[in-house]
């Protein structure tokens, strides 16, 4: 990684950067359209009066160059917190300079610092870029696992069940 580069938490005038990244993120991921957050939005989640979701920046001279947004998660059988990293993005033209380890690396000391016990995350099929990264820095895929998601109407439908 570049000497000129920092990793650090996101500040909340980093925000509307952010917001740019996650939206590039969603077109990168052929979902543009399912993509509606706002900077309103995400300065509430990130900064509001009892924050959930967390983020750290890589900012070189170009700006914010990439990000990985992240909240708590909790591991019942080790009884301690994990973190689940949802969105890591480095801008397209800032790749190739160690950016996306130095924010995972991040993270991991994070974990190691806090006591939790993993890092968890999702990466879709068709990125092979993104698994070969991953393997490279020792992540294992979790593939005896599916993942589920309860959305729009049928989450709506199976809420209506609880009343």
């Amino acid at each position: 990684m570049p000497l000129h580069a920092e990793i650090r938490r996101a500040v909340e005038s980093d925000v509307p950067a952010l917001v740019e990244l996650v939206h590039d993120l969603a077109a990168y991921e052929k979902a543009s359209e399912q993509c509606t957050l706002t900077v309103e939005q995400l300065r509430a989640a990130l900064f509001g009066s009892a924050p959930a979701l967390f983020a750290h920046v890589v900012a070189d001279e170009s700006g914010v160059a990439g990000c990985a947004i992240w909240f708590l998660n909790y591991s019942t059988w080790n009884g301690v917190h994990g973190i689940y990293l949802e969105d890591l993005y480095v801008r397209p033209e800032r790749r190739g300079r160690g950016y996306g380890k130095a924010l995972l690396a991040a993270l991991a000391a994070e974990a190691v610092a806090e006591g939790y016990s993993r890092v968890d995350w999702s990466v879709l099929t068709w990125n092979t870029p993104s698994i070969e990264f991953y393997r490279s820095i020792g992540a294992v895929g979790q593939d005896e696992w599916i993942g589920y998601r309860l959305t729009g109407s049928a989450l709506r439908a199976l809420a209506a069940q609880s009343r």
